[in-house]
């Protein structure tokens, strides 16, 4: 790559992506090495356009019987129909009269399942499989009453992200393949079931529920949920569904999604997608959130009571156009879908709350992009600090990093700062409009971007830049660097603490500025404690300042690193209860890992794990797994 010019080898993947005009063996020869390394899917001889789905959702045996029945775009008259399957039953494949076609199952390989092949009359318009899920789908997560909060029926919901889909649905499972769907969900009676697309408000009798989704989406976006669920109203095209008792709270902590959807209109155009609702997941939702079009995943760890969390909402909104609008083409383009969306949250909260605010944000998560490389490069791991990733033969999980989210969002930050934010926001916000439900390359942004920011700007492509940022490894020279004044007190209040001014006497003084603080000071402020802290100075903190009893998940998470690395026993009860009730990755993997770094920590986090596990979403159970070695051998004896 080094010696191609950046501006023809972005020209060429860009018109390469974009050409339609190939000869039948062309196609063929194409298709032979599919376009997206983490699918066996051949879009370019047979795509599938649109989806009907007929489902029962069985809570007794944990599975979904369901048929699939997909409209068909054939390239290529003779090819066969390629989709992604893993782990599913195949019960029968039929065509749109009914008339069985001969189908194929290949061998399976890690992460990606088995391509399921199936041959195509001259005629075929449609094809249906009818097949059942396993109870251990990745996607899938059946929880037991007594895993909601409120402890009277099971619930269930899915995660198709990255490559999941395909354990639920057989499908084209290519963030480059969009469909359009309806579906008819079968669910017990007393139960409401949601889907990424047209919901319900109410339940139904008898537990049938139909859905439409009239814009084209990636299967990753396909979504579920079926549980003990109501929802309330927050705006005109904005509510929360949560479960009876926490929607109340719910509604509340989120008051401000109108506001939030009207300031990025005003930003980057109008919201695509008619509805904007939200979903309270129970604890074990992997992730803080999950952008399911019309109906956003959110974990409950973001009910903080002050709505100093809700940053994560702007998030999620902001991808309903990078993303779910304009789609990374391919899992090692991810960037293009989190670099982008992390810019917008911040133009998002700035918009809403002020500079000083979204440069709070902006700090934490230059704190948080330097720990992942450092990480990373500890492990040996250069090549996944570029933006534009390799991820062939590997989980594409391993890409949801630091790396696609911080440093994508500091390019995007460095080119504003470069060409100013009106001729930038321009950009944007034409970029979404022209390229809206399609997805895009790396290769295909920078061309676009070469010829509709730096030549509109009479401004000399700097090949350079996309050298050291989307292809080079680690954090470039000329990062943006915010600026805080509110993380400028909070480092005087650490300064007089360290210097040995009782946290009391500091509590006491200026009326106590720090009852003002957000939960991102108080981030601040945990993350800079000294590492050579002594037991009385722990005690000395968490008498006054309550860190160990916060209702607050961040900062329980953050301090929680800390009762482990100086052995603070008086924490490690409610540790081991914020392990065992608490899913979400982003908190999990640090919490294990500091335990993991001493044999009498790695005892602790063995034995809390195997309480914990059971709780666990498949995506966090695939992570911590790894991290502690286990298996059965590494279980504690009961």
């Amino acid at each position: 790559m080094k010696n191609i010019s950046f501006i023809a080898m972005a020209a060429f993947f860009y018109l390469a992506a974009c050409s339609t005009e190939k000869s039948d063996n062309q196609q063929k020869s194409v298709s032979m090495k599919p376009i997206d390394p983490h699918s066996y899917a051949r879009p370019q001889e047979v795509a599938i356009t649109h989806l009907n789905w007929q489902a029962v959702v069985d809570f007794d045996r944990q599975q979904i019987k369901a048929t699939a029945t997909y409209k068909l775009d054939r390239k290529v008259p003779d090819a066969p129909l390629v989709l992604d399957v893993n782990g599913l039953t195949i019960h029968s494949v039929s065509d749109q009269d009914g008339q069985p076609l001969t189908y194929t199952l290949g061998d399976a390989q890690p992460y990606m399942g088995r391509p399921l092949s199936i041959d195509l009359h001259d005629s075929t318009s449609r094809v249906s499989i009818a097949y059942t899920t396993s109870p251990q789908a990745g996607a899938l997560q059946w929880l037991q009453p007594q895993q909601t909060a409120g402890e009277k029926k099971p619930f269930l919901f899915t995660q198709s992200e990255a490559i999941l889909c395909r354990t639920w649905i057989p499908i084209q499972d290519s963030p480059g393949i969009r469909f359009t769907y309806e579906a008819r969900v079968q669910v017990p009676a007393g139960m409401l079931a949601l889907m990424s697309a047209t919901n319900p408000r109410q339940m139904s009798e008898d537990g049938v529920y139909t859905f439409t989704m009239p814009q084209p989406i990636p299967a990753y976006l396909m979504a579920l949920a079926v549980g003990d669920i109501a929802y309330e109203a927050t705006g005109p095209r904005t509510g929360v569904y949560a479960e009876p008792s926490l929607l109340k709270k719910a509604a509340w902590e989120f008051a401000g999604m109108e506001d939030k959807v009207a300031a990025a209109e005003q930003l980057y155009g109008p919201y695509r997608w008619e509805v904007y609702d939200l979903i309270v997941l129970p604890p074990s939702f992997p992730f803080g959130g999950m952008e399911n079009p019309r109906l956003t995943f959110a974990t409950p760890t973001i009910l903080a009571g002050d709505r100093s969390l809700t940053s994560l909402v702007a998030h999620e909104l902001a991808h309903s156009w990078s993303g779910n609008l304009v789609t990374n083409a391919t899992w090692n383009d991810f960037w293009l879908n989190e670099g982008f969306t992390v810019y917008f949250e911040q133009r998002i909260m700035e918009a809403l709350f002020g500079r000083d605010y979204s440069e709070m944000l902006a700090t934490l998560a230059l704190q948080d992009l330097k720990a992942t490389i450092t990480d990373l490069e500890a492990k040996g791991q250069l090549a996944d600090t570029h933006l534009k990733l390799d991820l062939a033969g590997r989980d594409p999980d391993d890409g949801m990093t630091d790396i696609a989210y911080n440093k994508g969002y500091f390019f995007l930050r460095l080119l504003e700062e470069r060409f100013g934010r009106e001729a930038f926001d321009t950009f944007l916000k034409q970029y979404f409009e022209e390229n809206a439900f399609q997805s895009m390359t790396t290769e295909g942004f920078l061309a676009y971007l070469n010829e509709h920011l730096f030549k509109a700007q009479g401004v000399p492509v700097d090949e350079d830049l996309y050298q050291r940022w989307v292809y080079g490894p680690g954090l470039p020279d000329d990062c943006p660097q915010p600026v805080s004044d509110r993380f400028a007190r909070v480092d005087s209040v650490l300064q007089a603490w360290q210097s040995g001014t009782p946290i009391a006497q500091l509590i006491s003084q200026e009326d106590l500025f720090t009852k003002k603080w957000s939960t991102h000071e108080w981030l601040h402020f945990l993350r800079h404690l000294p590492d050579d802290m002594t037991t009385d100075q722990m005690k000395e903190l968490d008498d006054y300042l309550q860190f160990t009893y916060s209702g607050n998940a961040e900062i329980l998470a953050a301090w929680f690193v800390h009762v482990i690395r100086h052995h603070y026993e008086p924490g490690y009860q409610n540790l081991e209860n914020f392990l065992v009730t608490v899913g979400r990755r982003k908190f999990l993997v640090p919490l294990y890992t500091e335990l993991a770094k001493t044999p009498e920590g790695l005892a602790m986090a063995r034995s809390i794990y195997a309480k914990a596990r059971p709780n666990y979403h498949y995506v966090s159970v695939n992570t911590i797994d790894e991290l502690l070695n286990w298996s059965d051998e590494s279980r504690p004896a009961s």
